[in-house]
């Protein structure tokens, strides 16, 4: 493209900068994008902006992804392009936005971080010797107990936790509120910690968990102690809140493969969010299937 039409990024930029007030790393960013669309016209000997179509816009995203670009960084780029297109035509430049329902690749969900069963063991494998540890022996096995997420475990009040009925009350994401099963050993943790809080000279009344001040925990001293636990039992995994969840999730529907019933006590609104802990160990599935396909099963022979 001639200098004139090269000229029409900066001249969108400035829009960006002066009218719409978008920051300067924000600026810059477009700037690249654009960039490297101008390259691509170039190479295609793609003159004007007004005869760029969809059908390239589309080659151009198929480029970028051959090259080995991210599908979140391709879609920034047409979106980067969309919106060119729009102060184009707003300038009258061109009179239509061929970038318009161009989709950039699916960006490919990330697997939930979990620990097996032999490293959740190792990590609530420790000794309760102090108020301290007695405290966050209870909130490891409750966290990996009922797979609660990290907010609804530092809001819960006492009047949440039945542990004659063995069960807590939580208040999920968007107000809504169930009822999960708390295990025995989560049960055995809670009312030892249970005691040792009633004995603390100061404490809010209302909250289970609370620190050496008595006010309510913060999730990020939950976080840090749950890391400090980790590196105490030599896990070498950087462990977070998150993780208990995934692994109570994924550790469920490895031994029931209860899909709903997963998705009732995670909180799960839809379905295919629960999904992605079906993520089984592929030497799992392969027992299953060696033990329960009928062309997978060995025939015995007669004696």
């Amino acid at each position: 493209m001639n200098s004139e039409q090269s000229a029409w990024i900066d001249r969108f930029v400035s829009h960006l900068t002066h009218e719409r007030r978008v920051s300067a790393h924000t600026a810059a960013a477009y700037r690249r994008d654009l960039r490297m669309l101008l390259g691509f016209c170039e190479r295609r000997g793609i003159h004007e902006w007004s005869a760029l179509d969809n059908f390239q816009v589309r080659a151009f995203a198929a480029a970028e992804h051959s090259s080995g670009l991210a599908p979140r960084s391709i879609q920034r780029r047409l979106s980067a392009a969309r919106t060119f297109n729009e102060f184009l035509m707003r300038e009258g430049c061109c009179t239509h936005n061929p970038a318009l329902d161009v989709r950039a690749p699916k960006t490919k969900k990330r697997l939930p971080s979990t620990l097996d069963a032999d490293q959740m063991g190792r990590l609530l494998a420790f000794r309760v010797d102090d108020t301290l540890s007695t405290r966050d022996k209870a909130i490891l096995e409750l966290f990996y107990s009922s797979g609660l997420r990290l907010a609804e475990l530092v809001g819960l009040d006492l009047n949440a936790v039945d542990l004659k009925d063995r069960t807590v009350r939580v208040d999920g994401k968007g107000g809504k509120t169930r009822i999960v099963p708390i295990g025995r050993f989560a049960v055995s943790a809670l009312q030892k910690w249970l005691d040792e809080r009633a004995a603390l000279p100061k404490r809010e009344d209302a909250a289970v968990f609370m620190g050496r001040g008595g006010r309510r925990l913060t999730p990020r001293a939950v976080q840090l102690r749950v890391n400090i636990w980790a590196r105490r039992q030599g896990l070498g995994v950087h462990v977070h809140p998150h993780m208990f969840r995934h692994s109570f999730a994924t550790h469920l529907l490895e031994s029931s493969s209860d899909l709903r019933g997963v998705q009732e006590l995670l909180g799960h609104a839809d379905i295919s969010t629960t999904q992605i802990y079906t993520h089984l160990d592929f030497q799992h599935l392969a027992k299953v299937y060696d033990a329960a396909h009928p062309r997978a099963r060995r025939r015995q022979r007669n004696a």
